[in-house]
């Protein structure tokens, strides 16, 4: 079985090492070096890292983001190409890959489209789409749950899928390949390549809203 989420993390890697430590990402105002830093303190400092869900505790893990994302750039890079430490669940495939894939494939386009010169998605292989409508088909509505409409999403060849009742507005029909419809619902809804279908309130509210874990 292909592991999207290894190559996925050497590809952002790849990247990484092209584009240097003080490249705009999409999570702004972190630079490649905040978003290296944060992948590395995810995977293996959970003590640190429970600070993205615990404010009390989001001091420390700002000040030991700025202390790792000091490191050396090659060195940094190489520490999250290496993954996680021997005794973390990840370092299993399947764990891995639930976990990881769709961790590093919307990371990776963090970088890429904010580059110059940045055109097209990328092309991925129909078994990797597939992949990734696997996760919007699981996670959809949980990452729906905070839209201000409707969601329903349609990626053509893979399938349809209902994420949100439209309670006090309507719905909105996202349409895209499913990388694309990741992307949106983790949160970039202004890059990806997704065309929405509602009435104009309704597409506006849910472009600009909260969406993402």
């Amino acid at each position: 079985m292909t592991s999207y989420a290894r190559s996925e993390r050497n590809a952002l890697c790849d990247t990484f090492l092209r584009v240097g430590p003080s490249a705009a990402t999409l999570c702004s105002p972190w630079t490649t070096a905040d978003l290296a830093a944060h992948l590395v303190i995810r995977e293996s400092r959970p003590d640190l890292a429970i600070g993205i869900l615990i404010p009390p505790l989001t001091r420390r893990l700002d000040e030991a983001m700025v202390a790792l994302a000091a490191t050396p750039w090659a060195e940094l890079v190489d520490q999250v190409r290496q993954g996680p430490p021997a005794w973390a669940p990840t370092r299993l495939g399947l764990v891995d890959e639930r976990t990881n894939m769709v961790e590093f494939f919307v990371h990776h386009e963090d970088v890429l489209r904010t580059e110059a010169g940045y055109a097209e998605p990328r092309a991925l292989g129909q078994a990797h789409e597939q992949a990734l409508w696997r996760t919007v088909s699981l996670m959809g509505r949980l990452l729906a749950r905070k839209a201000p409409t409707g969601v329903v999403v349609v990626a053509e060849g893979f399938g349809r899928a209902a994420l949100k009742g439209p309670g006090r507005r309507g719905t909105v029909v996202l349409r895209g390949r499913p990388g694309e419809l990741v992307l949106f619902l983790y949160g970039r809804q202004r890059v990806a390549d997704v065309a929405l279908e509602g009435s104009p309130a309704d597409v506006a509210a849910l472009r600009s809203g909260s969406l993402g874990v």
